[in-house]
């Protein structure tokens, strides 16, 4: 199967790139980390309207999706350009409301697929925190078969990117809708809640080699640029590899998840789709643990190849830097997600070849090894 993206999602693409490029994100995040969310309100409108938030938003509720090809494409420009705010948790919201019907779907899904709601959301088994509770217009939560809207974003914790602002939602709130739909709908949204992250961590790290490659070609020692030392060409050189790597997977994963979205999963494989470590989830771990590690590595590479000047604050590229590690770890560390994928190998879906089950097999094996570094 070809993954090669279409004229038109490459053209959803670049139209983001240039809306992003004008927007001067830096400033957002400055003033989104500063606690004003206004410039980043604003930004996220704009995004809205260009149909990201959307792609996750049934068309009955007023959305275009669920289409994850096309998230993965808008997932990756907003990583590249560090949009504030919580993305994955509000595309993930959007699954999950869908599955969950009723009211609070029709109450919730048209704003978020218009951009006038900003969601985030706490699901068990992945952590305790609600990314950026404090700009959000609504916080959920879902604890076994019940899913609440909580009164309230919560206690603040300490984050490593300050523009990612954690909090514990506060305890209570009354149910909004229970039943085994909730379940089900909360696994649907983890996986896009780590896919989605997953292409924001690809677009980060794009973005890492892209400023410190330009950097080595300006920056000079003994009368040459650095960026013609072996050494600075290696370590470039197993980051860009460590990102294309992570990219077919990123997409693979989109797929499937389409797979399931259209009902093509549960069709051919039947109950076993939903297991853990096998179809669509076994696709996202994969994806997260690959993108994840490799845009951990290209903000290690920029650190180092940016020398002292990496750890200033002035620098823009310190917000990417300090974005990658919580984007790694983010709905599922690289341990979490490698041993969901071990634990969906031997797995041989109906109507999948020997070679095709070979090569999927492989890339998903393969994401389990760490990211090659070097120094």
């Amino acid at each position: 199967m070809p993954f090669l993206l279409t004229d038109e999602q490459r053209e959803f693409g670049r139209s983001l790139d240039a809306l992003l490029t004008a927007a001067d994100t830096p400033a957002v995040l400055r003033a989104w980390a500063a606690g004003d969310h206004g410039p980043g309100r604003a930004l996220w409108g704009r995004i809205a309207d260009a149909g990201v938030f959307a792609l996750a938003v049934p068309e009955a509720y007023g959305g275009v999706g669920p289409l994850p090809v096309e998230a993965a494409v808008a997932c990756v420009e907003l990583g590249r350009h560090a949009v504030p705010g919580p993305v994955a948790e509000t595309l993930a919201a959007g699954v999950l409301l869908a599955g969950a019907g009723g009211p609070v779907a029709e109450e919730w899904l048209p704003g978020i697929a218009s951009g006038a709601a900003v969601v985030s959301l706490t699901l068990e088994g992945y952590g305790p925190y609600a990314p950026d509770a404090d700009a959000a217009d609504a916080v959920f939560t879902v604890t076994g078969d019940e899913l609440r809207l909580t009164p309230g974003p919560g206690e603040l914790s300490a984050s490593a990117d300050p523009a990612r602002r954690l909090f514990r939602p506060e305890p209570g709130g009354a149910p909004v809708a229970k039943g085994p739909a909730i379940r089900a709908a909360a696994r649907a949204a983890g996986d896009w809640a780590a896919f989605a992250t997953a292409a924001l961590a690809l677009g980060c790290g794009e973005e890492l080699l892209r400023a410190t490659v330009a950097y080595v070609k300006q920056r000079t020692q003994f009368g040459v640029p650095v960026g013609s030392f072996q050494a600075v060409k290696h370590r470039l050189a197993d980051t860009l590899l460590g990102l294309e790597f992570a990219r077919p997977l990123l997409y693979g994963a989109a797929v499937e998840l389409a797979s399931r979205c259209s009902g093509t999963e549960e069709a051919e494989a039947g109950p076993a789709a939903e297991a853990p470590g096998t179809g669509a989830g076994a696709a996202v771990a994969a994806a997260k643990v690959s993108a994840g590690e490799a845009g951990y590595a290209a903000a290690r590479a920029a650190l180092q190849l940016h020398g002292a000047i990496g750890y200033t604050e002035e620098l823009d590229l310190a917000w990417w830097l300090r974005r990658a590690r919580p984007l790694r770890d983010a709905w599922g560390t690289p341990s979490a997600c490698r041993a969901r994928v071990l634990a969906g190998e031997g797995s041989l879906r109906p109507g999948t070849t020997a070679a095709g089950a070979a090569v999927t097999s492989g890339a998903r094996c393969a994401a389990v090894a760490p990211v090659a570094r070097t120094g």
